[in-house]
């Protein structure tokens, strides 16, 4: 299936404002991107790509005084199947995770592992390591926690959304990651689109959306603890440890966002038709 995807976000900026963007289709996806996927701006700008210690794509800007409008409207072909399960999937011991998974293990800015680790071990402890643990954590945040865009906050803690109970898709994430890694699963974040395919549309406004990986017996799955079913169409742009790696946009001074609009849907045979005509 192709599915069509994109943004328009703007900022209004006080004096000169250095920016992180990590608004690119993640590597591992470009090559899916049919056509042109580039990242435009209102203003006379230079910009300039670069990959971070996580291999996601930065784009860094300088931006002006005044309004940036800063845009995006590409096509992706997708394979239109769900997420994969495995539920046989093993839990490998420390000693045999790959070099660069064990950085997954680490509690860090939003996932204080310190924390949880004694509720972490009460709970799924009993529980078979593996697929059948992974889902058990993702089983208790989805009942554990309400979502409302109005619960948004930028900076709670897995630890603080457990107690608070409420939260928006990265409160999810953050509080799954940090028990899994608790467990000794390796657990990465995850930022990306995600439409409503197959699936009930949502009235919200569209929005990024977050989910997390874990690694099982030399793969990396998908998990998403406020859906908590398998869903089609994801498009990854980030992953890191948190949502701090992640960040869509990172201002070095004060950068007031005055639009966030975000579009991904299944193309439609005539959307198609209207393309190419």
């Amino acid at each position: 299936m192709l599915i069509r995807a994109g943004y328009n976000i703007a900022f209004h900026c006080f004096q000169d404002t250095p920016m992180n963007l990590m608004l690119s289709v993640h590597p591992s996806r470009m090559q899916h991107v049919i056509g042109e996927h580039r990242i435009r701006f209102s203003s006379q700008v230079e910009s300039r790509d670069i990959l971070d210690m996580f291999g996601n794509v930065c784009t860094r800007i300088v931006a002006p005084p005044g309004k940036i409008e800063i845009s995006n409207d590409f096509l992706i072909e997708d394979s239109g199947l769900p997420d994969e399960v495995a539920p046989g999937a093993r839990q490998l011991p420390v000693a045999e995770l790959p070099d660069d998974a064990l950085i997954y293990l680490l509690g860090s800015r939003y996932c204080d592992t310190d924390k949880l680790s004694n509720l972490a071990w009460s709970l799924f402890g009993g529980i078979t390591s593996g697929w059948e643990r992974v889902q058990a954590i993702v089983d208790y945040v989805h009942d554990h926690i309400s979502f409302g865009y109005h619960h948004a906050r930028s900076d709670r803690t897995a630890s603080e959304g457990h107690a608070e109970r409420v939260g928006v898709c990265r409160d999810f994430a953050h509080l799954a990651v940090t028990l899994c890694r608790c467990m000794n699963i390796p657990a990465r974040y995850c930022t990306g689109y995600l439409g409503d395919i197959g699936v009930p549309a949502d009235p919200a406004p569209m929005d990024f959306s977050a989910w997390f990986e874990v690694y099982l017996e030399g793969n990396w799955y998908t998990f998403d603890a406020r859906h908590n079913h398998p869903r089609i169409g994801r498009i990854v742009i980030a992953r890191g440890r948190d949502a701090a790696d992640v960040a869509i946009s990172t201002s070095f001074g004060f950068a007031q966002l005055v639009r966030f609009e975000v579009i991904t849907h299944e193309v439609t045979q005539d959307e198609q038709l209207s393309r190419v005509a």
